[in-house]
């Protein structure tokens, strides 16, 4: 019996029993709770400085266009690097920028520019690390696991958007600096761990080297065109298999649309009169929603019928986001961000699971950088895009346009990917390089 075939008690023991997986899924979440803590005081300190929703895209702008700049470096240094020095290098980065947002703090230079500038800063350690942090977890856990270490990893990051965005809005509420240097300190805890991590494949230069030799019959070559037909070679994967391409574009255009969390600043003050504790704990509703979903998916994780559940949540994804648009009572916003934030859980359980299991391991970080793009590009752009369009139209008819845009996305691609709707189960285990 496979661990897949375990029962669910067994499987997820053997899950908590695999100490590089937990070791590495802590470093990640402790990351992502400075990085969900810093998100949440800075989008209060953007919108409290202007009043203006359009900022607010510009926030989530300035944090997404590195992303697209470096992806063609990403990608080939996740593949040809130890990828646990590339996300603590990573995470050095998130530090100072971080104390460079504690300083503008706490010296009252908060002219946006300089925010802009910083939260780009950030935003491109980020986005050099974010390949890396993604390809890791397969090279930590056998393929048998990976479904389980997945839907672990989605329950310890909505565990870290639940305690991460109540710490921001309190951080935020008690001092303007505090939040940063919680954010700090986090990204350099986590810097420490990485390096305990590990690895159980070949990972690095050697694999990558392999899978490009395969395909062009040579192994490195000094010239610009190799340079930038191997930075691409994620994009050509993702391309080449409709499954790969439906999945993640998917998830673009759905968040792109539905991306209501970008406008939560504004529905909070004006539309639910909620302040700065108040939109903590929304965003943490929606943790609390997705954590127990992504915990029920550790324990009894999809097996069946993949690319319906897929689709399904979307949907529901999007039908919850018109209901916080629409709504004016708190509690009905609360009980909206939670069931969006579960039906998007399942999704990216979906999503995570699935892409590295199709995807060889020697290109894998390229993969990962042109996913992060495609993910950074729903979430940052995704905010941008809300906050032009609710800078017309109002924040609340934002987001009920944007749900039901999301729908309409769902029927598209149900017809335009067939492949992807008809996937049944996870395949067992990476095809090979």
């Amino acid at each position: 019996m496979t661990a897949a075939e375990a029962p669910p008690q067994d499987a997820l023991r053997d899950v908590l029993a695999h100490r590089p997986a937990m070791l590495a899924l802590a470093t990640l979440t402790v990351g992502s709770l400075g990085a969900a803590a810093q998100a949440t005081a800075l989008g209060y300190r953007v919108f409290e400085l202007t009043r203006r929703e359009l900022d607010l895209g510009w926030l989530g702008l300035a944090e997404f266009l590195p992303s697209v700049l470096l992806v063609a470096v990403s990608g080939p240094i996740a593949d040809r690097l130890d990828r646990r020095k590339v996300v603590a290098a990573s995470f050095v980065g998130e530090i100072l920028c971080a104390a460079a947002l504690a300083v503008l703090a706490r010296s009252g230079a908060g002219a946006l520019p300089a925010i802009f500038a910083v939260v780009a800063l950030f935003g491109a350690a980020r986005s050099l690390g974010a390949p890396a942090a993604r390809a890791l977890i397969p090279d930590v856990v056998p393929p048998a696991l990976l479904p389980r270490v997945v839907a672990l990893q989605s329950a310890t990051w909505q565990g870290a958007r639940i305690v991460g965005p109540v710490i921001g809005g309190a951080l935020a509420a008690w001092s303007p600096s505090a939040a940063y240097i919680f954010t700090a300190a986090a990204a350099g805890a986590a810097a420490l761990m990485i390096g305990a991590v590990r690895v159980h494949t070949e990972t690095g230069y050697r694999a990558a080297t392999r899978a490009d030799a395969a395909e062009h019959g040579t192994h490195r070559s000094g010239r610009t065109g190799s340079a930038v037909h191997e930075a691409f070679a994620g994009l050509r994967e993702v391309r080449r298999l409709p499954v790969l391409l439906g999945a993640i574009s998917l998830d673009l255009f759905a968040v792109l649309f539905g991306g209501a969390v970008a406008l939560l600043p504004a529905l909070a003050r004006e539309r639910l009169g909620l302040g700065a504790t108040g939109l903590g704990w929304l965003h943490a509703a929606g943790g609390i929603g997705a954590a127990a979903v992504t915990l029920v998916l550790a324990g009894r994780p999809i097996r069946r019928h993949i690319g319906g559940w897929l689709y399904a949540s979307v949907a529901v994804f999007g039908a919850a986001t018109v209901l916080l648009g629409a709504t004016r009572t708190a509690a009905v916003a609360v009980v909206a961000m939670v069931v969006l934030s579960a039906a998007d859980s399942v999704s990216v359980f979906i999503r995570a699971t699935l892409v590295p299991l199709v995807t060889p391991p020697g290109v894998r970080g390229r993969v990962m950088a042109v996913e992060s793009v495609f993910i950074g590009a729903s979430n940052e752009l995704g905010a941008f895009e809300s906050g032009v369009v609710g800078n017309l139209l109002g924040a609340s008819r934002t987001v009920v346009v944007g749900g039901a845009a999301t729908i309409a996305v769902v029927a598209i691609w149900a017809w335009r990917f067939p492949t992807l709707r008809r996937v049944d189960r996870f395949p067992a285990a990476p095809p090979t390089d």
